[in-house]
């Protein structure tokens, strides 16, 4: 008898960073506020790349294009729940206005990294964290790696 088909979730997130400080949007889940980096669900024909740019403009109102990409997470929530979690970063000279688009987005925070570390709990998963630490470990590779081309007609 075969396995049923392995199909984790496939997520984009992006790690934005400015003078010090990093974006951070605040929602409501299951009743409670939560804290994570702009991020979501890749859509039916859409390449990680522009998930990534989507999400940014929906969660923050931002129009960019992120820099690289920063690490791949697979991770397993704690009810069982598996995710492929492509983090991407954009680093940016100023830290711009923001203004979220999605509803579910109650407000957007530019945080350094010591304030997001006390937040703990209301950290929407340890990701958060880690990918800032990743970010700033490493410069990421070129969005290059990543091949879209068959995703275009």
């Amino acid at each position: 008898m075969s396995q049923p088909r392995y199909r984790p979730y496939v997520t984009v997130a992006c790690v934005v960073a400015a003078k010090g400080s990093y974006l951070l949007v605040e929602e409501c889940i299951a009743g409670e506020r939560r804290f994570n980096q702009p991020a979501g669900h890749l859509e039916a024909g859409e390449s990680v790349i522009e998930a990534c740019a989507r999400e940014l403009l929906e969660e923050t109102g931002l129009q960019c294009q992120p820099h690289s990409l920063v690490r791949i997470h697979q991770w397993r929530t704690p009810d069982g729940i598996e995710f492929l979690r492509f983090t991407f970063g954009l680093r940016l000279d100023e830290q711009p206005a923001v203004q979220p688009r999605d509803p579910a987005i109650l407000a957007c925070h530019w945080l350094t990294r010591e304030e997001i570390a006390l937040l703990g709990p209301q950290l929407r998963s340890p990701l958060v964290l880690a990918s800032i630490d990743d970010f700033e470990k490493a410069s990421g590779v070129p969005l290059s790696i990543l091949d879209d081309r068959l995703m275009t007609n």
